[in-house]
């Protein structure tokens, strides 16, 4: 990178071969690329190596745990925190490249633009999505083990060109990613405490449904932006059945902590059963510390 200001992009990496062939090239602007993995069983580790990255495999445990170490690797003044599927474009290059040569802030907003099911998504809450991904080495760190957030001390300014985001390309790639995000907040919720409701299945899904769809206009984003909004009530779903499985595995053996039925929830005497609602096994797909 031309300039005084030296810049690394820091990844973490999980079976992303086909997203790095594409985005590792268009890092080249970049001082330097490093990408800890977790444990890939792909051609990660090889194309990343392959483009001349410095490569940590490290175990994973929670999301901002990897980025943090991640942050710790960075040898260069700033550090672009940036994931397998986003893309930076020009403009946002250029951008940064200006913004840094004299910067007073310790860290900038970057905002986010989503395509979903193969089609651009303004709408839906991704117009909301504008985390702080560039920042001083040295001046911050990530917090929360799903929906991680980069805390930074200091100014934090905001970019006006963005990152481009080419998540969820089909419906396999939108279920493999709940699969994973929900069980992950399910056992992040149960570990701290936080006892499921009986009113959660019921409540949840309708409310993210019209949150994206009808509060955050989903409806401008067409027949895409429509499957997205439904699917993501469907991954508030799936959340209730694992968060409250994951409570009960945690504390099964102490009655303190067991979770009262649906219907002594709602003042119902009668005994329904021991039986949970049927809900599908998944996980909650991570718009990110985004939407």
């Amino acid at each position: 990178m031309n300039g005084s200001a030296t810049i690394t992009a820091a990844l973490i990496t999980l079976n992303e071969e086909r997203n790095l062939a594409e985005l590792l090239p268009a890092l080249a602007w970049t001082d330097e690329v490093v990408v800890v993995d977790g444990g890939s069983r792909d051609a990660t580790v090889e194309i990343s190596r392959s483009h001349g990255c410095r490569v940590v495999s490290r175990r994973f445990d929670t999301f901002s745990q990897q980025r943090n170490h991640a942050l710790q690797l960075a040898g260069c003044d700033w550090v672009l925190s940036i994931d397998a599927d986003e893309r930076p474009t020009p403009r946002l290059v250029s951008e940064i490249r200006r913004r840094l040569a004299r910067a007073p802030e310790n860290a900038f907003r970057i905002p986010i633009r989503s395509t979903i099911f193969g089609r651009p998504i303004r709408y839906c809450g991704t117009q909301d999505d504008c985390p702080v991904r560039l920042v001083r080495r040295g001046a911050g760190r990530w917090l929360g083990d799903v929906h991680e957030v980069l805390q930074t001390a200091g100014r934090v300014g905001r970019l006006k060109n963005w990152l481009t985001h080419c998540t969820i390309p089909d419906l396999e790639t939108f279920l493999a990613k709940m699969h994973r995000y929900t069980r992950l907040e399910a056992t992040a919720r149960a570990a701290a405490g936080r006892r499921p409701s009986g009113r959660q299945p019921w409540i949840a899904p309708p409310r993210e449904v019209f949150r994206r769809l009808i509060w955050k206009l989903g409806l401008l984003d067409g027949p895409a932006g429509w499957a997205f909004c439904l699917l993501s009530g469907l991954s508030e779903w799936v959340l209730a059945g694992e968060h409250r499985r994951a409570w009960q595995k945690r504390f099964a053996s102490d009655s303190r902590f067991r979770t009262p039925s649906p219907a002594r929830e709602g003042g119902v005497e009668k005994c329904l059963g021991s039986r949970n609602p049927a809900l599908p096994a998944g996980a909650m797909c991570r718009w990110g510390n985004r939407t």
